[in-house]
């Protein structure tokens, strides 16, 4: 039977008042350190998004979406923060912040795969 291993994941959000806490979530990020896993999915449904918040700037929100992706990859084209190990990038990623993209608490599980599992949760939080 494989073995179980422990993941977490925040899912990425857009709160374009802040003061209101209203968001739609447009990604995920998944860290599994045991199957050296760290990777964030991006989806902007764009009428859906102006739909709620007509105001929001689509490719500034965009722009700082995919620095997200970026930075989990990992590396020096993610600037400094890219260049951390997988776990300080995640803890950097989903810590708390007062800003339009604001990640959720972080949620823990145990996955076979984690791969799977983050396509799974993509689809069902995200999608």
């Amino acid at each position: 039977m494989p073995e179980k291993h422990l993941f977490e994941y925040a899912v990425i959000r857009v709160v374009p008042r802040v003061e209101r806490e209203e968001f739609i979530n447009v990604g995920i990020i998944l860290y599994c350190a045991k199957q050296k896993f760290l990777r964030a999915a991006i989806v902007i449904d764009q009428d859906r998004l102006l739909a709620f918040a007509p105001q929001i700037e689509i490719d500034f929100l965009e722009k700082n979406l995919n620095a997200i992706v970026t930075i989990c990859e990992g590396g020096d084209d993610a600037g400094p923060i890219g260049r951390l190990d997988n776990a300080s990038r995640f803890r950097w990623l989903t810590a708390t912040r007062s800003t339009v993209v604001q990640p959720s608490k972080v949620h823990p599980g145990f996955c076979k795969n984690a791969e799977e599992t983050f396509e799974k949760l993509t689809r069902q939080l995200v999608l």
